[in-house]
């Protein structure tokens, strides 16, 4: 005869040993990103800083990612990163597989009504930021511009990369708001080919990161052979000391409002950014394995190795900075459009 105390004893010990089999299925439960190739798509050639700071997280990020999956960069350059900008917001994988480095004006080339900006910028899932940026304008020694006050007097050529790039915009602004004559010759992918075609002859100027600048063109700073005029960091950087910001310039309120607007990109910088609807618990993998990574040691020999900058921030603060851009005041926003005749 089967008692009471025996039944129990039973299913006491189907209990233990569905637990016991549960558990074991949690420990051996795959990470979602093991054996998975994820891709950073970059919004301009190779060359630059978008590029390079692209390629170092493509390096270091997998391995603070649960999984250990391989990181690969992949370059999608046109209309001044808004290419890639499209691609990773309606067509890449909304799983944490694709993310992608572009323009730090993302944002702001949607609040001025760019329509080439076919995305919400407030719905991008920002993983998290590995460097301000600071672009800098520059002009050819030869150049007879040599100056912002040069530029008001006489015109000069400037390598443009696309509508939505720093390296049209902030000429057109300056044009439209201070009245220098700075022609743009478009067609450059990215600023590596605008900078070969100021040294070809092709264009008195180029722009570019000051990242890139300091590190792939030490032999052009040292022989003098390009002056930098303008800088867009809402200060002047410390290496550049004789060189305006942006901020500095603008006749009236608004003005001074539009160009400190831009200037406010810097704080967006070199990012990662994800599609939207991101599943939750992915974008917190993704993010917590960006911060451990820019505090890896061997990824901050790398930053080092190349003598370029490291000023993290956490994805969720970099979301603030979208938000601010996006509730740009309506007069500033009006103004800079008209500024851009959009």
């Amino acid at each position: 005869m089967v008692t009471p105390v025996a039944i129990f004893r039973t299913l006491l010990a189907a209990a233990a040993a569905m637990l016991v089999a549960s558990l074991g299925h949690a420990q051996t439960a795959e990470p979602f990103f093991a054996r998975k190739t994820v891709t950073i798509y970059i919004g301009y050639t190779a060359g630059g800083s978008y590029d390079l700071y692209a390629r170092l997280i493509a390096r270091h990020l997998g391995k603070h990612i649960p999984g250990s999956p391989t990181v690969v960069a992949q370059n999608m350059p046109g209309a001044g990163s808004m290419k890639a900008a499209n691609y990773v917001y309606q067509v890449a994988p909304k799983d944490g597989t694709a993310l992608g480095v572009i323009v730090e004006s993302a944002a702001l080339e949607q609040a001025l009504g760019n329509s080439a900006a076919q995305y919400d910028a407030a719905k991008f899932t920002y993983v998290g930021r590995v460097a301000t940026s600071n672009n800098v304008f520059m002009q050819w020694h030869a150049s007879k511009v040599q100056s912002i006050a040069d530029s008001q007097r006489v015109e000069s050529t400037l390598a443009g990369t696309g509508p939505g790039s720093i390296a049209e915009t902030i000429p057109r602004l300056f044009n439209a708001i201070i009245g220098t004559k700075l022609r743009l010759v478009s067609g450059y992918p990215a600023s590596t080919e605008g900078m070969l075609a100021m040294e070809r002859g092709e264009v008195d100027g180029a722009s570019s990161s000051w990242a890139a600048v300091s590190v792939t063109k030490q032999n052009l700073l040292k022989e003098k052979k390009i002056r930098i005029i303008l800088q867009t960091q809402p200060e002047r950087h410390p290496d550049l000391p004789d060189a305006p910001s942006i901020t500095e310039y603008g006749d009236t309120a608004e003005d001074r409002q539009v160009t400190a607007l831009y200037a406010s990109g810097s704080g967006v910088g070199r990012s990662l950014i994800g599609p939207p609807d991101f599943p939750g618990e992915r974008l917190k993998v993704l993010r917590d394995a960006f911060n451990a990574m820019v505090r890896d040691p061997d990824f901050v020999a790398d930053i080092k190795k190349l003598n370029v900058e490291l000023d993290p921030l956490p994805g969720e603060r970099v979301q603030e900075l979208i938000t601010r851009t996006l509730a740009v005041p309506a007069s500033v926003r009006e103004r800079a459009k008209v500024a851009f005749g959009r």
